[in-house]
This record gives structure tokens, sequence and C-alpha cells, in this order.
């Protein structure tokens, strides 16, 4: 099954969600982080309302699982909160109403099943909100196995000239794509080759409450990794290793929050396009990523993403570590 269908829905509704976004991170204010950060929910709202509504209505026996809720958004008092994101998504579809916007953010409220698909309409909050990396990421679950994976990322240009914003694109069993969200032909990509000394660096993120950095550049350095990490925020990171720009990117549990589990729609996405470009996505002890149980990846812990021919020997330094 080549899903030509699913693909091009998603990759349209991707792309209209990203300009969405885009439109909305136009409009913050210098001082949006450090004071209200409405736009972010307004983004992220607005971003899963046009692509909920793009799945909906191509799929709609399919279970769509995404990280907003409308619930507040019916409060009273959310009126102008709710109104102002029905202005951003009438920038992509003009007649919408508000009862909409709201209905189509709540069919994100499904289940995890034998094909859902599920959706992280902003991710990366704060690198949104910094002008920095995000991405708008949605993918395809059947019988547990990811089979379709799309990400918009808005900020991220792979190449150095290159404007920013790239479309990343896998089906199962098909490769793995890039292209530029402003048009042209998409490109095969390929995960680092372990000759390639420039490009082997890791990646982590920003966020140092989203991992452990001493035990990550402690296994970095053990497999050989001498070059300091490149710390980006989102699933952009997945997308960087796809391309062939670093060799391995580390989500460690931090030391603060060891019992954390990840969420399904913060890896799905990227990880199909990772193993498509070649590489291998697995937990810190080498299990395959669970997206067939729940929302959260209760049998997984932590996230390790490499070109595929370290990754046994991240593994074993882990396990040394």
């Amino acid at each position: 099954m080549s899903y030509e269908r699913e693909k091009q829905v998603v990759i349209e509704a991707a792309i209209a969600a990203a300009k969405l976004c885009q439109e909305v991170r136009r409009d913050i204010p210098p001082a949006m982080e450090k004071s209200d950060k409405s736009p972010v929910t307004v983004a992220d709202y607005g971003s899963q309302a046009v692509i909920c509504k793009a799945i909906g209505d191509a799929f709609p026996e399919d279970a769509i699982v995404g990280e907003e809720d409308a619930t507040a958004l019916r409060d009273p008092e959310m009126a102008a909160q709710l109104e102002k994101i029905t202005q951003y998504v009438r920038t992509i579809l003009p007649e919408v109403t508000s009862e909409q916007v709201t209905e189509w953010i709540d069919r994100g409220n499904g289940q995890v099943g034998s094909r859902y698909w599920t959706l992280d309409p902003i991710d990366g909050t704060k690198g949104f909100l910094r002008q920095d990396q995000y991405a708008v990421a949605i993918a395809l679950v059947e019988n547990g196995e990811v089979k379709l994976g799309v990400m918009a990322c808005p900020a991220l240009a792979i190449e150095e000239g290159d404007e920013p914003g790239t479309l990343f694109v896998a089906v199962r069993g098909e490769g793995a794509t890039r292209m530029s969200l402003h048009g042209g032909e998409a490109q095969t990509i390929r995960v680092v080759k372990a000759d390639d000394m420039e490009n082997l660096r890791f990646v982590e993120s920003v966020e140092a409450s989203h991992g452990d950095r001493g035990r990550q550049n402690a296994v970095a350095q053990a497999v050989g990794i001498t070059a300091d990490s490149v710390r980006v925020d989102s699933q952009a990171k997945y997308g960087i290793v796809a391309s062939g720009k670093a060799a391995l990117y580390m989500r460690l549990p931090s030391p603060k929050s060891p019992n954390y589990r990840e969420n399904i729609w913060d890896h799905a996405a990227g990880a199909i396009v990772v193993e498509e470009a070649g590489g291998r996505v697995t937990d810190m002890h080498g299990k395959p990523l669970n997206f067939a149980d729940s929302s959260k990846m209760t049998e997984n812990r932590g996230v390790v993403v490499s070109n595929g021919v370290i990754h046994e020997t991240v593994l074993a330094a882990l396990r040394d570590s």
C-alpha cells in the first residue's frame, strides 16, 4: 500500500498549518516569551484545527490523537481568545466559524487503535517563541507501526544559504525526502556515512530539562563524537539526522524527572523520517518505540536516534554509563 492519498492530504495540511503558525509568529511582540504567551496557544489550536479538518474530511473513520483539546476555549471568558484563533484559521479557510474551529480541534481527542493519526500542531513551543526551530508533525500509525510521517519545519534550512523552511516526508518502505516549504522538487535524503567526519556530531534539545546533558555528552564522546552538541528545538532534530547533518540524537531521561515517559506525537513523524533515510530509532535500552498502546510510550525510556552504523555502540556506551 503506497499511502499516496494519505500523503497528499497531510502534506497539504502541514504546509497550511505551517503558514498559519508563521502568521502568528510574525505577530508576537519581542517581549512575548517573558509575558503573555497566548499567541502560542493561538498557533497550537489553529494548527490542530486546520490539520484535523483535513484528515477528518478525507478519512472520517480514522482516529486522531492530538496534543490539544478545545474544552477551555468553550468557556465564555475565552471568547476573545477563540475569536483570535478563528481569525488565523480564516487565513487558510475563509468561511470558518468559531464553533467549527472547536469541533475540528476536538477531532484530535481520539484514541490509539489499529489505525490512527498522531499530531503535534507545534512541536517545540519555546523554539517557536524564540523565533527559532519548531515543527508541525503528523504521522499515520497502523497496527503499532508508523507508516507515514510528515514534518514541516518552517525555520529550518538544511544547507547553508537555503531559505528557511523544510518539509520532510517518509512512507514506510519508500524512503524519505525533503523539499523547501516554498516549493520545488523533493530530494531523497540519507543519514550520514561513517567516514563523514564533518557531520559526525550529535544534536540534543535546547532545554536542559528535556534530557540528561552530562550523560548524553559522555556517551557521544564514548562513540567518537568529539564536537560539541548542536542544540535544536523540536523534531527538527530528526530531520537533521535524516539529512546526514548529524549522526546522533539522544533524549535521555532528566535526572530531575527519571520516570518521565515520552508522548507519541513528539516522536512518531520524526522516527519514520530517520528510519526511511537509513537510520535507526530505539529507546535507550534498544527497544523499538511503542506506538501501539497509548499516547504515552510507557514501555520505553529515553530515545536514541542514529545513522544506524553507530547505534549498537551507543547502546553499549549507555549500558556502561
